[in-house]
């Protein structure tokens, strides 16, 4: 095996970055060394509010469907009010000035800026387009037994103790706006009396049942009033019950968490979360997953949800574009994160330039060598103010500086309104000024804001603390990933793909150095090195004077990883610097549509679809990839090593927008 070093490598054609990435379970999970775990993407690209897509251009392949039902379900999650960090009644985003996204995309980072130049492999590159269409990357999520999980079965488990599905027709539009508003405390009536127009025991029942099914946090009474039936709801346990449904409405003999399966299109997972629990009206903070995967993408995973029934999750299926639901199954416990084995890919580079023997080289070195295990381009955000430099302001106690990389102006991709919001704050340093320009309150920007609205300039460390901890910790592991990509391509450079003693192995969970007598023992594919910290052990030959170089000109000690505040002293964690691919399997097809897809979906499957048939001889080539990874390690870089291409924003951009000319 020998190692490259990163060259230019002409492409026509480009490859678009958004991948799946399970991160940062072990600081949620159990804070364990081994690096199978860290902090989740979704809390990389922190709000789709703040940060443009990341994605280089709309492909007009996308179909004309996916695109309205992605308006359909976020046109109704506008209506929710501006606290919960989306647009006001009657605010509209702005558009972007006429400069290209190729040219505003100039200001992004390459994967020379953060450490990302060698390949394993000495296989000629080719061309290919990755994600033309978000269909053309799918992702299944395997789960702690070895369970790849697929939609299969859209069937509700028959319950008795279930109410009719009349629940969802027998209120009016009108009540259920009047009871939501009540429930989300949005007036200061403390009850709603509903009038029964036809006094049955059979229709009081379904009104009371239809209510509290409804609207968590809410009970029912029967009262009489001048000769009338009304239903009255009201609250019955304060502003908690909402997040706590009631104990009493669900059956003793069933589990407490309903598990399903969800499949969604071009929709991160908590994006999806969100708009599931506006749905259902209760708090995103009942649903619990193993992972988080990816936005641009066709995704399955499963979910778990505290006392809502599979009845009223089917019933989404009715409402909602780009998402499905299936597999119910009620159980005793909810899912954590970590507790994956991985996921499976399936992947199509379109129009590929190879040849068949390129191809063939290109596949086997990734089934029998592998990649290395680098953070991909996206753990380190899309703006020209990279998150690992946040991160070390964070480590260095530089909370001034903190503030003014997440707040400053700066060229590149940004919403108008976020441009405006900057330029406020450079321009008067007053928050609550600048906090006016941004409709989107909820992004990180708004929420440091709202901190330094409500603790003040002079204390900094308060006003970051309003931001949600995975996304403050998020800065900090950015710095962690930059410092190992670094450092891993230093070792490779100096010691090439064979395990040298002083290099560090895990055995169990726990770091040791391969002695003299036992290089011959290990591998390449055992070799870890780690994320520094305060407890982990580095290697002991030239690479660990290398860490501490690094560090102290970032002005910060390798053997002082603690810091002040708890929340950002670093462990550290080991990460295995090559992985294998499991599964691997590949072919090339031949196409003329490029509109088509090439495989089938989970939900083409149970719709009857028939597989696509491909030409004997098309216009274009297609290299159809299947293999699976363990958490916290990114297609993307798996891919690279196969294309031998920069993965970064903005090279892609520039290749894609001179391909498009």
């Amino acid at each position: 095996m020998e190692t490259m070093e990163v060259t230019g490598v002409s492409m026509k054609r480009s490859l678009s970055i958004d991948e799946n990435d399970d991160l940062a379970q072990a600081d949620e999970a159990k804070r364990q060394k081994v690096s199978e775990c860290h902090l989740a993407k979704d809390q990389e690209t922190l709000d789709d509010g703040c940060a443009l897509n990341n994605e280089t251009v709309t492909r007009q392949s996308e179909t004309t469907t996916a695109r309205e039902g992605r308006i359909n379900v976020e046109a109704q999650i506008e209506e929710e009010e501006e606290e919960d960090g989306l647009l006001e009644e009657g605010e509209e985003e702005e558009e972007e000035d006429g400069e290209s996204f190729a040219d505003m995309m100039k200001h992004g980072l390459t994967e020379v800026d953060v450490g990302i130049t060698k390949f394993v492999s000495s296989h000629q590159g080719f061309s290919g387009i990755l994600k033309e269409r978000y269909s053309d990357f799918i992702v299944h999520e395997i789960g702690k037994d070895g369970r790849i999980s697929h939609l299969d079965n859209l069937s509700v488990p028959v319950d008795d103790e279930d109410p009719s599905d009349n629940i969802f027709t027998v209120l009016t539009e009108e009540n259920k706006q009047r009871l939501e508003e009540l429930q989300l405390f949005k007036n200061k009536e403390t009850s709603v009396a509903l009038e029964v127009f036809e006094d049955t025991k059979e229709k009081r029942t379904i009104i009371h049942q239809a209510v509290k099914s409804l609207f968590p946090g809410l009970e029912t009474k029967t009262e009489e009033r001048d000769g009338k039936k009304y239903i009255v709801a009201y609250h019955a346990a304060g502003k908690k019950a909402l997040a706590n449904p009631r104990k009493h409405s669900w059956p003793k003999s069933r589990g407490s968490y309903c598990h399903f399966v969800l499949y969604k299109e071009n929709k991160d997972t908590m994006d999806a979360i969100n708009v599931l629990s506006k749905f259902l009206r209760v708090k995103p903070n009942i649903f619990s997953y193993m992972g988080t995967k990816d936005k641009r993408a066709i995704t399955v995973q499963e979910i778990a949800v505290l006392k809502i029934t599979a009845q009223r999750l089917a019933h989404l299926n009715k409402c909602l574009m780009n998402f499905k639901l299936g597999n119910f199954s009620y159980q005793k416990n909810p899912l954590k994160l970590g507790e994956l084995q991985g996921n499976q890919f399936t992947v199509v580079l379109r129009n590929i330039t190879g040849t068949d023997h390129q191809v063939q080289q290109a596949m086997n070195s990734l089934k029998e060598i592998g990649f290395i295990n680098y953070y991909g381009m996206q753990r380190f955000g899309t703006t020209a103010v990279p998150t690992y430099q946040v991160g070390r302001a964070i480590l260095q106690n530089c909370w001034d500086e903190v503030v003014d990389l997440i707040l400053k102006p700066r060229p590149g991709a940004e919403k108008g309104y976020l441009v405006k919001c900057r330029e406020e704050w450079a321009k008067t340093k007053d928050p609550d000024a600048a906090l006016k320009k941004l409709p989107v309150k909820r992004c990180v920007e708004g929420q440091l804001l709202r901190g330094l609205s409500k603790y003040g300039l002079k204390n900094i460390v308060s006003a970051f603390g309003i931001i949600p901890r995975n996304n403050r910790l998020m800065y900090i592991h950015s710095y962690q990933s930059y410092v190992w990509n670094n450092m891993v391509s230093k070792r490779i450079e100096e010691y090439g793909l064979k395990p040298v003693p002083g290099d560090l192995v895990l055995k169990g969970a726990t770091a040791t150095y391969i002695e003299e007598a036992d290089v011959n023992s290990y591998s390449i594919h055992d070799v870890v090195m780690p994320l520094p910290g305060f407890d982990v052990l580095y290697p002991k030959h030239k690479i660990s004077e290398t860490y501490k170089e690094m560090l102290a000109a970032d002005h910060l000690k390798i053997d002082n990883m603690k810091h002040k505040i708890r929340d950002y002293s670093l462990s550290g964690a080991y990460r295995k610097i090559i992985i294998r691919p499991q599964n691997v399997s590949w072919e090339v097809v031949s196409y003329d549509d490029p509109r088509i897809p090439l495989f089938n979906t989970d939900l083409d499957n149970l719709e009857g679809k028939p597989p696509p048939v491909f030409a004997a001889e098309g216009k274009y080539r297609a290299l159809k990839m299947d293999f699976s990874l363990p958490p916290s390690t990114y297609a993307t870089m798996a891919i690279r090593e196969v294309l031998k291409m920069d993965t970064s924003i903005k090279k892609q951009t520039q290749l894609n927008t001179t391909w498009l000319r």
